[in-house]
């Protein structure tokens, strides 16, 4: 990796000694070398970059990414993936289980990891609760574990089983392992392909009511209070969860949640031309709903924003909405879509860097003379086009394709690697 100076740009780490202050950085050797108000640097040849305007952090982490392999590989494999998580400025992702065959058992994790070995971008494995995801029977999640997944969720699907998410939570209890739950009750969703609401009577489409997101998190939650296990929500997209969660904090409860960049920003008004890049699981919800978890991401009661990032082949999106699947790619557009929201720069940095790593129990990079560099550079106001040129997945399945954003990452930093977005 060659050295890089990176001039008069804004630290954001709470906590940290350099925090909001404008500084110089040298990075060499894949460590940051020196940094302070003003670093000089013998060598006049040293690459630089100014950081007039832009936000020195954390490289981003992702706890939600889908990626095809193994056994998906056209959607996106590792190595599309890991590109398109660099360009979003993510140094971290997590990947789900969704693949065929699911990451269930040793074997598939250690495929992950040991494909994505010496990548600029760390691919965290999340193994899957049950085998082949079915709800049915336990996978082995201790052998997993061990083998380097940092946790387990069924992905797309909710374990509907009571018996069985108890037996998950008290097991992973045992060896530390984190449990994170997709909430959704299938007898209450019935299948529906929207959020219910004005809008689905307007479109005369059946919808998913709320209740059926709250009633999994309040069950979630009665058994991880009775197991007294972690418990992680992963894409929660409803008041009630919201509440039902901020609760189960103010007793003490060992609980997390998440959100999608997208549920910050889209809501059921925008499916009113059945494009199917905004059919989503779960759905998206209203305005209303959108306020509130706007609120909780900025509160704190929703820890961590993901990307959610669910490539497709055109044939599975370029069809009637009913049945078309569900997901957009979110790994490039999770930062103009957070600046979209209106989020801050320590809200943007504390969601995507820090709270998703202490979720998992993963080191937060340090900003200080002698730590490895694992960095994100990003301009807040810088626009850039999301298009054939700049999107980095095997997918294009996105309703913000084609459009011009605000919020634009400018270099990660990870591994002794640097990559930039030209």
């Amino acid at each position: 990796m060659k050295s890089l100076l990176i001039t008069s740009v804004k630290v954001i780490l709470p906590g940290n000694e350099f925090h909001q202050q404008q500084v110089d950085v040298f990075i060499e050797k894949g460590k940051i070398a020196q940094i302070g108000k003003s670093v000089k640097v013998a060598d006049k040849n040293i690459e630089t970059l100014d950081g007039a305007g832009k936000v020195l952090a954390p490289g981003f982490f992702d706890l939600h990414a889908n990626f095809g392999e193994p056994g998906l590989e056209t959607k996106e494999d590792i190595v599309s993936g890991s590109a398109a998580a660099a360009a979003g400025g993510f140094t971290g992702v997590a990947v789900m289980p969704n693949t065929e065959p699911a990451i269930q058992s040793r074997s598939e994790v250690a495929l992950i990891v040991n494909t994505a070995k010496g990548n600029i971008v760390d691919v965290h494995p999340i193994g899957a609760i049950s085998k082949k995801r079915e709800g049915k029977e336990l996978a082995e999640l201790f052998d997993m574990k061990q083998t380097g997944a940092v946790a387990f969720s069924d992905g797309n699907r909710s374990v509907q089983q009571a018996g069985l998410m108890s037996r998950a939570l008290l097991y992973a209890k045992g060896f530390d392992g984190l449990i994170f739950s997709h909430a959704e009750d299938e007898s209450m969703a019935g299948g529906n392909k929207m959020n219910e609401g004005a809008m689905s009577t307007y479109l005369g489409m059946k919808g998913i009511p709320n209740l059926a997101e709250s009633l999994m998190v309040s069950r979630d939650l009665y058994l991880a209070e009775y197991t007294g296990a972690p418990i992680h929500f992963a894409s929660i997209s409803t008041p009630e969860a919201v509440d039902l969660i901020k609760k189960a904090k103010a007793k003490g409860l060992p609980v997390t949640c998440d959100v999608a960049a997208h549920q910050l920003v889209f809501t059921d008004d925008d499916i009113v031309g059945f494009d199917s890049n905004y059919k989503v699981s779960p759905p998206l919800r209203t305005k209303a709903d959108l306020k509130v978890l706007l609120k909780g991401v900025k509160d704190g009661t929703i820890d961590a924003v993901v990307s959610q990032h669910t490539p497709h082949e055109i044939e599975f999106k370029n069809v009637e909405f009913h049945i078309a699947k569900n997901g957009i790619i979110g790994l490039q557009t999770v930062l103009p879509l957070l600046v979209r929201a209106g989020l801050n720069e320590e809200q943007i940095v504390n969601s995507l860097s820090v709270r998703p790593r202490q979720i998992l129990g993963l080191e937060v990079p340090l900003i200080e003379e002698g730590a490895i560099a694992n960095l994100v550079v990003f301009d807040p106001v810088k626009t850039w086009n999301f298009d054939e040129t700049t999107n980095r997945s095997k997918s294009k399945n996105s309703p913000l394709f084609g459009q011009t954003l605000k919020g634009a990452v400018e270099l990660i930093i990870n591994n002794n690697q640097i990559i930039k977005n030209d």
